[in-house]
């Protein structure tokens, strides 16, 4: 191999190694999440359904924080404007049960419920990825 050759295909394969810093932000379904504070992030969702927003909570807690699956996820801050974008719908998250608010009284609701102290697994919350958007 020619030395021009071997330090074209070295420099490409280092930049193809390099983490994308803008992949961080961006999840699955071009859902935004960002940090609101230590140990809380929002997710931003075009939609205001339940299931971008858990999906979008999920992967972030995998591919960007790389918690265990059996991690659990609680909404610190129902469904409202988001303070990090302006956008009208955002959630924001934790996986610290010190900084959630209290779980329901009657449990488990809907996925569409976003009511602060409402979680879910990060398992079952990944799995509403896989959910055909855009149904109830």
């Amino acid at each position: 191999m020619k030395p021009a050759t071997a330090a074209a295909v070295f420099a490409a394969s280092l930049i193809l190694a390099l983490p994308d810093v803008s992949a961080a932000n961006a999840s699955r379904h071009s859902i935004r999440v960002n940090p609101v504070s230590d140990g809380v992030f929002e997710v931003i969702a075009r939609t205001g359904n339940g299931y971008l927003f858990w999906c979008g909570a999920a992967d972030h807690v995998q591919r960007v924080l790389r918690r265990p699956w059996s991690s659990k996820l609680y909404i610190y801050r129902g469904l409202g404007p988001s303070e990090t974008t302006g956008r009208r719908s955002a959630v924001q998250f934790t996986l610290d049960a010190n900084l959630a608010a209290a779980v329901p009284s009657d449990g488990y609701r809907s996925v569409n419920s976003l009511q602060a102290g409402d979680t879910m697994s990060v398992l079952r919350a990944h799995e509403y990825c896989f959910v055909p958007f855009g149904r109830p």
